[in-house]
């Protein structure tokens, strides 16, 4: 007798959100918001719906969800403190790491709706916000949904290692943390023009402060080519994450070649 055919992709892909992480990606490391000289610094994440599998290796938070899935049996619970999740998944990712990654995965997955992460060095080292600005408004998600296009670019590929080249100078970093503020009170304000320019201003920090992100030897196409292109044609654009990943394009327009995404405004 043939397997009776999921009825849902959830049943497939499971249930816990993924997150986007736009502009000011990066102040949530420790080594990068020690040199704003204004803090705090901002970065935004959006809580979006598992409508389908997001590709591996690409900015949206996949290896953090697979452990998230493993520890809370494929659902985020809703009866214990936000935070107090938080801290536990990021313990377990980066337990025994020398290099820990960033609290900005872990909230994305555990925050729902818009969140604006506030990084200060002098705040636990740095390694969680000292405070999130969330908004549920679903009149706000349903906007973002309509306003935010992504388009596949590329996996990041094997060898990739985007801390080779640093240029950590404050005035850029105080410039990056402040891309984060500007993109959280474009979306609540549904302003588009606003949260184009946070995304191309965001990508201008990640040239200058960290290089390898857009360019390395192991990036076999012109990433800043394309995403010149983007930038040209629409309000604003910038990449998901490291080394390519998905391009977010803020437009009014369909932008060929993409898609959009359900924001989650409740955790469930």
């Amino acid at each position: 007798m043939a397997a009776q055919a999921s009825s849902k992709i959830t049943d497939i892909v499971g249930r816990i959100p993924y997150r986007l992480a736009l502009a000011g990606g990066w102040i949530d490391q420790p080594y990068v918001s020690r040199h704003n000289p204004s803090p705090p610094g901002s970065m935004v994440t959006v809580q979006v719906e598992p409508q389908f599998r997001f590709l591996d290796r690409s900015g949206i938070c996949g290896s953090t969800r697979r452990i998230a899935m493993d520890i809370w049996h494929g659902q985020v619970p809703v009866d214990r403190d936000k935070m107090a999740l938080v801290r536990e998944l990021y313990q377990t990712e980066n337990e025994g790491l020398t290099d820990p990654s960033g609290s900005q995965d872990m909230i994305g997955l555990v925050y729902p709706g818009i969140n604006r992460l506030d990084y200060d060095i002098a705040h636990e080292g740095g390694y969680f916000p000292v405070h999130v600005e969330s908004n549920n408004d679903p009149a706000v998600a349903v906007w973002f949904g309509a306003s935010v296009y992504l388009v596949p670019v590329m996996m990041r590929p094997n060898g990739y290692n985007p801390l080779g080249r640093q240029n950590f100078d404050p005035e850029w970093i105080a410039r990056l943390g402040k891309t984060g503020q500007d993109c959280f009170q474009a979306i609540v304000s549904k302003d588009l023009s606003g949260l184009g320019a946070s995304f191309n201003e965001c990508m201008l920090c990640w040239q200058t402060i960290l290089p390898d992100v857009v360019d390395h030897p192991t990036i076999d196409m012109d990433l800043m080519e394309l995403l010149g292109f983007y930038q040209d044609h629409y309000a604003g654009a910038m990449f998901s994450g490291c080394g390519g990943g998905y391009f977010y394009v803020a437009s009014d327009t369909p932008v060929p070649g993409g898609f959009r995404v359900k924001v989650r405004t409740v955790l469930s």
